[in-house]
């Protein structure tokens, strides 16, 4: 017998940020968590880290998917870390993992993970910038980010 499985939300972003976009990842995280959904990400610091703890304190379970071979790597509020030694090309695995994907802040890996997920047909919404790229859903705050993600995956 087949049980329901909960969805997953990737959220990408930059592994070093300020408070500011480390408190943004952490509502994202915190309301993804409180919809049921799961957070996935690269596991480690930054945006990652902030998402991961919001889940975490919304009673959410999160997933990293890190890029060497040490589980120890992951930031402490991972609950499942999952190894792959396989450095950025990890990031296919970070969006392929998410029914959808968040992106809060970021750089070059950013981006490379929304092209991604864009190639593979998942949704994605930003915060910021990546949110005038084609094909990209723009949000305003944590809230929108999820609702309008709730919304795309007809959880709403």
């Amino acid at each position: 017998m087949q049980t329901a499985r909960p969805r997953r939300i990737a959220v990408i972003g930059a592994g070093a940020c300020d408070d500011l976009v480390y408190a943004t990842a952490r509502a994202v995280g915190a309301l993804a968590a409180g919809r049921g959904y799961e957070i996935v990400c690269g596991g480690r610091g930054g945006v990652m880290a902030g998402a991961c703890q919001g889940a975490r304190e919304a009673g959410g379970r999160t997933i990293g998917i890190l890029a060497g071979d040490d589980p120890d790597e992951a930031n402490p509020f991972v609950d499942v870390p999952v190894v792959t030694g396989l450095g950025i090309a990890r990031n296919v695995l970070v969006v392929k993992n998410g029914q959808a994907v968040i992106a809060v802040a970021g750089g070059a890996g950013t981006l490379s993970e929304i092209g991604l997920a864009l190639k593979l047909g998942k949704p994605v919404v930003a915060l910021g910038p990546y949110g005038a790229l084609d094909g990209v859903r723009p949000a305003r705050g944590p809230e929108e980010a999820v609702a309008l993600v709730a919304a795309l995956l007809g959880d709403a």
